[in-house]
């Protein structure tokens, strides 16, 4: 297995404090601070039931990094646009719609440590919000004129949901292959920060498209590994062992992808016996996470991430220097090194 290449942008955010958000989003918080506003704005409905559920989605808000993306896109030339803003919000939007989807079919009761949609409500409810907010998102584009961005925009969404679709009919996930991780991970993670940091482009940096949608596919290939090895690296407080939740949850991610090939039969009975349980123990968890590690399986992992995030350190050197690309360039170390 190979290990993180020296020169690599983990080995260089490594040698110094990694990038906090705040820090990043600061050349853009006076629009962040908006962004909440124009999102109120554009999912209002006289509808009572559906302005409940819109309360309690943006209470739930998170931390904006794909709306993050879209601002700093648009500024790399100049002055932020005022389209950016909505822009901004219409991303958000489908980021959250695709969240509220992903734990109706997950059957997730929480998210950010607060109940999820389908917990309060129901399933169908969540599937119905879900639409209703991609739906106000697509109807704002389409309200302003702005076909280009909905274009890219609808792109990214139907790549979202080919993606779900491809993990949903995948029905022995240790058969899953690297390739298809990378396709899965590609179409359900960096398909969004592509189109944020294009639409971005589209609004205030139009030279800049294919390099920032470049930038934003890597980045998001970067981000999700990243947020993949967490599930073998993050210990619960209470245990004090992996949280291994996409492996309780039977997903089957690059870490574990890279390793079993590589196992000794006894291992990969091990494994295979995980994936059998109805509710795997946190000593279950703790002995499939030891052979991942002990067969190269982080190790691997983290030299994908910084592959990727190469790619997209790569793609800002093609853009003109200011503090916008110095925000797009912390996002990378941001991105590999958060703690969810």
């Amino acid at each position: 297995m190979p290990r993180i290449r020296s020169g690599s942008v983990v080995t260089q955010a490594l040698q110094g404090v990694p990038p906090e958000l705040s820090a990043i989003q600061a050349p853009v918080r006076a629009s962040l601070d908006r962004v909440g506003d124009e999102i109120k704005r554009i999912v209002v409905s006289d509808f009572s039931d559906i302005e409940e559920v819109n309360e309690h989605l943006l209470f739930m808000r998170g931390k904006l990094f794909r709306p993050t993306l879209l601002l700093l896109s648009s500024m790399v030339e100049g002055e932020r646009p005022d389209d950016a803003l909505r822009l901004a919000a219409v991303v958000e939007l489908v980021h959250l719609a695709t969240l509220v989807h992903d734990d109706a079919v997950d059957h997730s009761v929480l998210r950010r440590g607060l109940p999820t949609v389908n917990a309060l409500w129901t399933h169908q409810v969540a599937i119905i919000m879900g639409d209703y907010l991609y739906s106000r998102g697509v109807s704002e584009l389409a309200r302003v004129g702005n076909m280009e961005a909905l274009a890219v925009l609808a792109n990214a969404a139907n790549e979202m949901s080919v993606g779900e679709m491809r993990q949903l009919t995948s029905y022995d996930a240790l058969d899953f292959s690297e390739d298809d991780y990378y396709r899965l991970i590609a179409a359900k993670t960096a398909s969004l920060m592509s189109a944020a940091c294009e639409m971005g482009a589209l609004a205030g940096a139009a030279a800049s498209r294919e390099s920032l949608a470049r930038y934003g596919h890597n980045l998001g290939m970067a981000f999700q590994i990243a947020d993949d090895l967490l599930d073998y690296t993050g210990v619960a407080a209470v245990t004090g062992k992996p949280t291994g939740h996409d492996l309780r949850e039977r997903k089957v991610t690059l870490p574990l992808v890279a390793v079993l090939p590589r196992t000794t039969p006894a291992e990969e009975s091990e494994i295979r016996s995980l994936f059998t349980l109805a509710d795997p123990g946190d000593d279950d968890i703790s002995r499939v996470v030891e052979i991942v590690e002990e067969r190269g399986g982080l190790a691997y992992a983290q030299d994908r991430a910084a592959h990727y995030a190469d790619l997209s350190y790569a793609a800002l050197e093609e853009l003109t220097e200011g503090p916008a690309v110095d925000a797009l360039r912390d996002a990378v170390g941001y991105a590999i090194h958060r703690r969810r």
